[in-house]
Parts: C-alpha cells; structure tokens; sequence
C-alpha cells in the first residue's frame, strides 16, 4: 500500500484548487466529481505535467514537491504513468510498436511487469500486428494502457479513459481496468464524474467539488450518503451489495445469493456456489413496505431497519436509508410515501427489489 500525501494550492482564472489530504492508495481509487470541480487539474498536479501549484507533494517517503524549499522533481523522473482521455498512440507504429517503445525504454526500471504478461491481462495478442488506424475506441485504451504498464511506473494515474466510448465499449473494457492494481500490483487513481464506473472498479473515493475534497472513504459507503446526493447525483445514486452465491435454480435459469442472512434472487450467474459477487442497486429500483407484502412479482423482499431520512422540500422525492444485513441500502421515495407510511429512524420496513433491477459488477479482490 502506497501513501500519497498532498498540502497543496492553485489558482488560475476564476478557479482555486486546494486541499490537503493523506491518501492510502491500495487498489483503484477513484477522483470523482462534477466537470470543472478540479479532477484533472489534481491528476497533472500529481504527476507533475501542472508545474503552477504551491505546497507539498510526496509518496509514502520520497517528496515530489517542496516550494518552500523551491524544490520538484520532473514529471519523467516521478515513476507516474497518466492515461489520458484520447488514447494518443503512435499512429505510424503498429499496436505491438506501441507497447515495445515503451518497453525498452524502461527495462532498467524493473522487470515487471513484462510485456508478454501486459499483453496477456490486456487481451492484447490478436492486436499485436494491427495498425493503430483500425482499432476500435475500446482497442486504443486498452493499448494506450498496455503502454503506460510497460513504462513500468509506480502510480497509474487514469483521466476518464472511457469518457468517449459508448456504453458497451466501456462495459468491455472495465473488466481489465478492475483486474490491474491485483494483477500489476500498482495502485491506480481513476478520474471520472461516472457513478457506474466508480462503483465497478473502486473501493476507495474521493468527491471533489469547487476545488476542494467534500467526502472520502470507502466507495460503498461514500455512494450510499444521502448527504452528498447534489454531487454524486440524484437518478443514478444507489448502493453497492457484497453477496456471495448460495445456490442455483437451472429450471428457472435464477441464482441465490446470500446477503447475510438474507437471500437474493438475480438472473442466472456464472459463479460457483462460495463466490464472492458485488452488485449495484439503483435507489430509484426500490420501494418499501411495512409489511411483507404478497402476491407480487418481485422476488427480493428484504428485512430492515430504516437508518436516516432525507426529505426534499421543494421536490415530491425523499431518500430513504436502510440497513440491511449490515449493508445501506438507498431507496428514492415520495414524501407522499413518507408521510403516509409513518416511516422514521428505527422503523422496521421491507425493502422490495426486482431481481432484473440488480446489475452484477466485477468482483474485485
């Protein structure tokens, strides 16, 4: 586990960036936050492409920026690999070209990672002798990121590479961003203003807004605030549940999943019984009861305990907490609904959840 610290400050225009954070970086950790909040800015900052910032910077014991003592080190000397937003491959090379470029010039950095086991967690064989010029969006950040890995650094710094792919191409690539810091064993800090994209690769987040850190923690938790709904977003707010699979029926093509003690029914998986699955809940795809209802569709009707209300006065919708089994589960309700069921901090409720609302995400170790 990795430690970057940052005391830091900028302005330019009308905009101020400041914060002063320790962040134990173990696994991907995601920069998240509206557009103009300052994402960007921090991520050339840290690498050292932004050279205007005031402070500190330093990873666990070796510091990067000292401007009281008028000191920085070079963006190429601080071992930061940066994937940008465009893939910005060499066009006149081929995709094998590409990653070899970068692999020779690093060799006397470290032998790992080694290009053939980039390659292969990039799925990247059957692109080796392909021209740059015909690759897919999805084909060009996966390179672009095989690249970056083989200049062999010590932080992987990604600005929403998958800003410019539609949804099934961001859906391809994610898997391989998710297996990276577990496979490589390099943490990564993940630039995005995606809500889907947080809760399929990070465990860890950090929100900015207007230049400074509103909230940190895990990404579960952090996601599940209904405090922080203005910045993480009303229609895409939810939770992130970690089941593991307790059985399987093949008439119904339906797995079980446990939830503690709880069980959830989803759409077939393909994972043995023991696995480890996280999945993601949009609050707008639950509703609650006071009694368990029957003779309904839905599969899922979970036990709970509701943990906070939040109430939306110049709206008709409030946001409901829940524990359950441990988890927040967040429900998006009317004040109508609120008020009629009596709902309040303690009460006990059913939370009700369509199998097909639940979306598996990839399990990360």
């Amino acid at each position: 586990m990795a430690r970057l610290s940052l005391d830091i400050d900028i302005t330019f225009n009308d905009f101020r960036l400041t914060l002063r954070e320790d962040l134990e970086l173990d696994g991907i950790t995601a920069l998240f936050g509206h557009s103009g909040c300052g994402k960007s800015t921090l991520l050339r900052i840290i690498s050292g492409l932004e050279t205007r910032a005031k402070g500190r910077i330093a990873l666990d014991s070796e510091v990067w920026l000292d401007d009281t003592a008028r000191f920085a080190i070079p963006a190429e000397r601080r071992g930061v690999g940066y994937v940008f937003q465009e893939a910005r491959l060499f066009a006149h090379l081929s995709v094998a070209g590409n990653l070899r470029f970068a692999d020779r010039r690093s060799r006397r950095i470290a032998s790992h990672p080694t290009f053939a086991s980039v390659v292969e967690a990039l799925d990247l064989g059957p692109l080796l002798e392909r021209s740059v010029a015909t690759l897919s969006g999805g084909e060009k950040q996966r390179v672009a990121i095989g690249r970056t890995l083989l200049a062999r650094p010590r932080l992987l710094l990604l600005d929403e590479p998958l800003s410019a792919l539609d949804g099934r191409r961001k859906g391809e690539i994610l898997p391989y961003i998710a297996a990276l810091p577990e496979r490589f064993g390099i943490p990564i800090i993940y630039v995005t203003h995606a809500v889907e994209e947080v809760a399929q690769l990070a465990s860890h987040i950090v929100v900015l807004s207007e230049g400074r850190v509103a909230a940190r923690g895990a990404a579960d938790e952090t996601l599940a605030r209904l405090d922080l709904g203005p910045l993480t977003g009303r229609f895409e707010a939810g939770t992130l549940l970690d089941a593991t699979v307790a059985g399987h029926d093949s008439h119904f093509m339906m797995t079980r999943l446990a939830l503690g003690s709880q069980a959830i029914w989803v759409p077939e998986l393909s994972g043995k019984v023991g696995e480890a699955v996280r999945l993601r809940l949009r609050a707008r795809d639950v509703s609650l009861a006071t009694a368990r209802p029957h003779g309904i569709s839905i599969r899922n009707c979970l036990e709970g305990t509701v943990r906070e209300i939040a109430e939306e006065s110049q709206t008709a919708y409030a946001e409901v907490l829940v524990d359950v089994a441990g988890n927040a589960v967040r429900a998006r309700v009317t004040r109508m609904a609120i008020a009629e069921l009596e709902l309040g901090a303690g009460k006990p409720v059913h939370v009700l959840i369509k199998s097909i609302a639940l979306d598996r995400l990839s399990r990360r170790r």
